[in-house]
């Protein structure tokens, strides 16, 4: 069966968002190094799936065509499953995040979080 590697996300300071998703999540850094287009990226994550936060050099200008490797929060919105739903959300609280849509359905229960990029993160636990 297929399944999702990782996902890149372009960041304004991939070594910031690594340090926080290590914290939240207890993720390790696989990977870090040189990019495409003279930027950097960082793989945190487990031993099988991982998330590349990215950062470049900005070359957007007005009007031109919005490139997603130098655009922060080029997405909707990144899922990550937990054992602990509660003891997540008190390492998101306690780096400074607000959790929110707090919802409880089938299959699981959830909470959401914007980080300082302006990507929002699911939090979800299938308990």
């Amino acid at each position: 069966m297929a399944f999702i590697e990782h996902v890149n996300v372009t960041v304004k300071d991939p070594k910031v968002t690594a340090q926080m998703l290590c914290d939240v999540f207890g993720w390790k850094i696989r990977w870090e190094g040189e990019a495409i287009n003279g930027g950097y990226t960082i793989h945190v994550g487990t031993d099988t799936h991982y998330l590349a936060v990215y950062s470049g050099p900005d070359h957007s200008k007005k009007g031109q065509p919005i490139d997603t490797y130098i655009t922060p929060g080029g997405l909707n919105h990144v899922g990550i499953v937990v054992p602990d739903l509660d003891a997540v959300e008190v390492k998101v609280k306690a780096k400074g995040y607000v959790p929110g849509s707090h919802q409880d359905y089938e299959p699981g229960r959830r909470f959401y979080f914007t980080e300082e990029n302006g990507v929002e993160i699911e939090v979800v636990c299938y308990d």
